[in-house]
């Protein structure tokens, strides 16, 4: 049965919005590299927030509209809120993966090293990224709030399980595109949906990381 041309055109926003999403946050998971010095580690961080902020944003989205979702991409208003959203999500993730690092980090070297490794690789991923078209106004204000968490971090107390990863599970709820009594219904859901995406990340960073090799570049 031919697709009927006005939800034609709604899938085709939403591809177009897809790609465009893939360019601006790194697209999907790339395949698993040695991280051996901070450019790879940074080149981690980057991509796989990008695919958390991703996966989970539109997922959520996916769900919550059902056979309606390609709609929401003919809406001016909600092609705005997403676009910010995903902006705001993946400060949350980058900030929750930089201080897990951190953490793996320091289980190989001294702890404020460690720390400082980390800082400046998010300093990094900043400065490439720049303020994005479109993130709105909180997002100097979300930037500040990773910074400060990246300051006032006990590395040497981050713990190699979901702990660290308490920002982006309550960013999704409070940035995703839904209406505040969907979003109540759904928080304890959404959020341990973010949780259980983290996992497979964790592993990989754990298989990837050679962590002496990333601190001695570091310190050199």
């Amino acid at each position: 049965m031919p697709i009927l041309p006005a939800m034609s055109r709604h899938v085709g926003r939403v591809r177009t919005w897809l790609r465009l999403l893939h360019q601006h946050l790194g697209g999907a998971r790339r395949r698993s590299e040695p991280i051996t010095d901070s450019e790879s580690l940074a080149v981690f961080l980057e991509t796989r927030a990008s695919f958390m902020a991703q996966s989970s944003l539109y997922g959520y989205l996916r769900t919550r509209a059902g056979m309606r979702y390609p709609e929401l991409f003919d809406d001016d208003p909600f092609v705005v809120s997403i676009n910010a959203a995903k902006w705001n999500v993946w400060l949350a993730c980058l900030s929750d993966l930089a201080v897990y690092a951190g953490g793996l980090l320091a289980r190989h070297g001294e702890a404020a090293a460690a720390g400082l490794a980390v800082t400046r690789i998010v300093e990094r991923v900043l400065q490439r990224t720049g303020v994005p078209e479109g993130a709105g106004p909180a997002y100097p204000v979300e930037v500040a709030r990773l910074r400060q968490r990246l300051a006032g971090c006990d590395w040497a107390a981050v713990t190699d399980d979901e702990a660290p990863f308490s920002h982006s599970p309550d960013a999704l709820v409070r940035w995703a595109p839904v209406i505040d009594e969907l979003k109540a219904l759904d928080a304890g859901i959404v959020r341990n949906s973010v949780r259980f995406r983290w996992q497979e990340v964790r592993r990989e960073l754990r298989r990837s990381l050679d962590a002496a090799a990333v601190l001695d570049l570091a310190q050199s």
